[in-house]
């Protein structure tokens, strides 16, 4: 089927959802590892109650992205996915402020991971079902654009709410008022913009409708998807097995940024002594004001991509972004004002903007169109298997090797995205991608 150019408005339509979506992760992000402290985490016990992240990823989104690929109804493909994410993600949301206990705020965490990648997974697919091959680049930098949007605004709202509007940040160990409200408002934010992809945005039916439901019905059961899953690894494109190395390195430098960078800053920056001091939740705060830096530059040079990507390609694009995320993070170890962590975020926020849309271009082109979202699915091992030997490893490293310091991870993390441009250069070069 020769898919119609889609109007720039139609493509901001499809990929509004990520925008909430991303209030999601962006609110998780900022404040999950402030969360465990407020409820007696130690330093090197928090990577492991990161884990739900990573796992739920791994086992989710394959899964999803089968069966999306086999689904089709009266909300379409998709649709019917973005929004039972949605649903249990608002639910997630609401609830995390009121963890009472770690145990609490870790299985509230698997619940709302699992939310975010079922309404997630099918959006990267939803870009390759929508759009012709000339027009894939400017629809992920769109969803690129949203994402950065989402992940300033939530990444920010707990300062926002403090310094703004004047809500108390709390006393002791009490997860803040204005953390409290900042979920919400992320929950109603995620639902409402899902809910506007859903209503503007038709989908196209499989080519032969009637073939699609036969081949359906010949395979049903979830034991024959985990064995196309399985299948389907085995026979990944040399493209997708190159870029997967890139990927994974990436990702490990972008966690061990996550969950170390707002401790980093309270501590090394702020100079707080623990947890209950004012000090911590100013650098908290601070933190994911910085968090919302990378965000703004990523939103701000998403649509940048596309024309660098035309004169260099996509491969030599996100090399170079990468590059800029490395010096972004090696920088925060000579910083000692905070006002200049910004200056290290900028770096970040331009590899951020490329490694939400880059490497999906890339990939997209790559594997079988019947197939788009159970590779999407796969593609996303290489993200969480990263994730998840941060979260089994770095607590035991950062008790035994590096005094439970938060900003050596930090630098870590740029050393590994180092690592990820060196290895862009084994993926297989592409023509200059289309706009």
């Amino acid at each position: 089927m020769q898919k119609p150019r889609l109007a720039p408005w139609q493509i901001w339509n499809m990929s509004f959802g990520f925008l909430g979506i991303q209030f999601g992760w962006g609110l998780q992000m900022a404040n999950m590892s402030a969360i465990y402290e407020y409820l007696k985490a130690k330093p090197d016990e928090i990577p492991l109650l990161w884990l739900a992240a990573p796992l739920t990823g791994m086992l989710v989104q394959p899964i999803i992205g089968h069966m999306s690929d086999r689904t089709w109804g009266r909300l379409g493909r998709r649709r019917p996915y973005f929004l039972t994410g949605a649903i249990l993600s608002t639910l997630a949301l609401i609830l995390m402020p009121h963890s009472s206990a770690l145990w609490m705020a870790a299985g509230l965490l698997w619940i709302l991971d699992a939310s975010i990648n079922i309404s997630m997974e099918p959006f990267r697919a939803f870009v390759a079902d929508m759009l012709p091959e000339q027009q894939r680049t400017a629809g992920f930098a769109m969803q690129s654009f949203f994402i950065g949007v989402g992940s300033v605004i939530a990444s920010g709202l707990p300062w926002i709410m403090t310094n703004w509007l004047h809500v108390e940040r709390g006393v002791g160990n009490a997860i803040p008022l204005s953390v409290r409200y900042s979920f919400y408002i992320g929950a109603v934010a995620f639902f409402s913009c899902v809910l506007w992809t859903i209503c503007t945005t038709k989908e196209y039916p499989p080519a032969d409708l009637e073939a699609f439901r036969r081949e359906n019905a010949a395979s049903p059961g979830l034991m024959h998807g985990l064995r196309e899953i399985v299948a389907s690894i085995r026979q990944m494109p040399l493209t997708m097995r190159r870029l997967a190395l890139a990927q994974f390195a990436t990702w490990m430098g972008l966690f061990c940024m996550w969950i170390n960078f707002a401790p980093a800053v309270a501590r090394g920056v702020f100079g707080a002594p623990d947890e209950t001091s004012p000090l911590y939740q100013q650098g908290v705060e601070w933190g994911g004001i910085c968090f919302g830096m990378y965000s703004l530059v990523a939103f701000a040079v998403a649509f940048l991509l596309p024309v660098l990507a035309r004169s260099i390609g996509t491969r030599g694009t996100h090399a170079l972004c990468l590059l800029c995320g490395a010096a972004g993070l090696l920088s925060v170890g000579v910083i000692h004002q905070p006002w200049m962590l910004l200056l290290s975020m900028t770096g970040v926020g331009i590899c951020w903007a490329s490694t939400v849309s880059m490497p999906y271009v890339i990939l997209s082109g790559s594997v079988p169109a019947n197939k788009t979202g159970v590779y999407m699915g796969i593609f996303n091992f290489f993200i969480t298997l990263p994730e998840i030997m941060a979260t089994l490893t770095l607590g035991w490293i950062m008790r035994h090797f590096l005094n439970n310091n938060h900003l050596t991870v930090v630098l870590l993390g740029g050393a590994c995205l180092i690592l990820a441009a060196i290895l862009m250069r084994q993926v297989p070069k592409e023509e200059p991608a289309g706009a």
